[in-house]
Parts: C-alpha cells; sequence; structure tokens
C-alpha cells in the first residue's frame, strides 16, 4: 500500500478558548489545572488536565543476541502487577538522554556505549501533557542494580521477539512499553 498524504489542514488553528485556568492540586510530580474554556461548537465546559513535572523516558536495552530487558512491579494506580521497559522520569529542565541513562542504570544496572532516541509520544493526550522519549540502548555492559525506595523490581531477560508477543498477547499494557518495543523491533527486523 502506498502511503498517502495527509489531509491538507492548518495543524496552527486551535479551535479552543481558555476563560481562565486554575490549579486545582500539584505534588512533586504533577499538578492538576481546571480550565474554564468555549469548546470547538463554541459551548462554554470544562477541561481538566494533569501536567507532569518530568519526561517520561522508556528505554529498551538490546544485546548482541537480541535479548531485552524488562522490568516487573505492582502498579499502585492500576492495582496490578505490569511487565514493562525499564522506565522513570527526568526533570523537562534535564538532558533526557541523561536521564535516560540514570534510569536504566537504576533498574537493571546496565550500561550501555550506544543510545538511539527512537520515538516521541504523548502517553494520554485527552488528559495529559506527558511528553515521552524511548531510547534504544546498546553495547551493553552490566553493573550494580540501584531501584530508588518506591521500587520493587524484578528482572526478567528475554529475546526481543519474545517481549513483542508479550505485547500482541496483551500481558504487556503500558502504553510507552508497548509503542516502544513495536518500534524497537521493526527497527532492529525482529
Amino acid at each position: 500500500m502506498a502511503p498517502t498524504s495527509a489531509p491538507h489542514v492548518d495543524e496552527t488553528h486551535n479551535p479552543w478558548q481558555c476563560l481562565n485556568s486554575e490549579i486545582k492540586y500539584q505534588n512533586p510530580w504533577i499538578r492538576v489545572r481546571e480550565d474554564q474554556i468555549i469548546n470547538p461548537a463554541g459551548n462554554p465546559g470544562i477541561y481538566g488536565v494533569v501536567s507532569m513535572k518530568n519526561k517520561a523516558l522508556g528505554i529498551i536495552p538490546v544485546d548482541a543476541e537480541g535479548n531485552t530487558w524488562l522490568v516487573g512491579q505492582y502498579r499502585y494506580a492500576l492495582s496490578e502487577y505490569s511487565w514493562e521497559i525499564p522506565m522513570g522520569g527526568g526533570l523537562v529542565e534535564l538532558d533526557i538522554l541523561e536521564s535516560a541513562q540514570r534510569e536504566l542504570r537504576e533498574e537493571t544496572g546496565l550500561l550501555a556505549a550506544r543510545w538511539t532516541n527512537i520515538m516521541r509520544l504523548h502517553t494520554s493526550n485527552s488528559v495529559t501533557d506527558e511528553e515521552g522519549f524511548v531510547f534504544l540502548a546498546q553495547e551493553l555492559t552490566q553493573g550494580a542494580v540501584e531501584p530508588e525506595e518506591t521500587e520493587d523490581l524484578r528482572l526478567w531477560k528475554l529475546p526481543l521477539a519474545q517481549a513483542v508477543e508479550l505485547v500482541m498477547e496483551s500481558r504487556i499494557t503500558d502504553a510507552i512499553s508497548v509503542a516502544g518495543l513495536l518500534k524497537a523491533a521493526r527497527l532492529l527486523g525482529v
């Protein structure tokens, strides 16, 4: 199938009008605001936005044999266990690569000599402004794991192709992990 061109759209046109914005809650990681708006149909309403104070960073480490590492942990907000790629947050003012390198080291103990930024994404753009980035980390060496106090992590080393199968079976459901694993597999021909 040949790619088609996108329809002509003025991507700078914002049909929303914000009349007032009020912060309702904030902590060290998020800020929740409520905006009084005029929607695209011209009607008044409210819109809630969760603003993140960090960039979301996911890392897909891949060794010379085609293996990757998943991180398992119980996710409080979901009330369920989740297998994911190594990930975390980097303060918006910090370099995303340095933050990604720190996250990989903390969660897996892995160090990578080669880093490739393979993806920029928005995790749930109807309610949050969270911006995420996924890196492919290669030429790996093992170091010491340094988890944060809020992390009770389990590591799973497996072939990248098997991690993709877990995505296809809906056993991996985290959005950044799903998108990142599928893109990495495509880029690496897995």
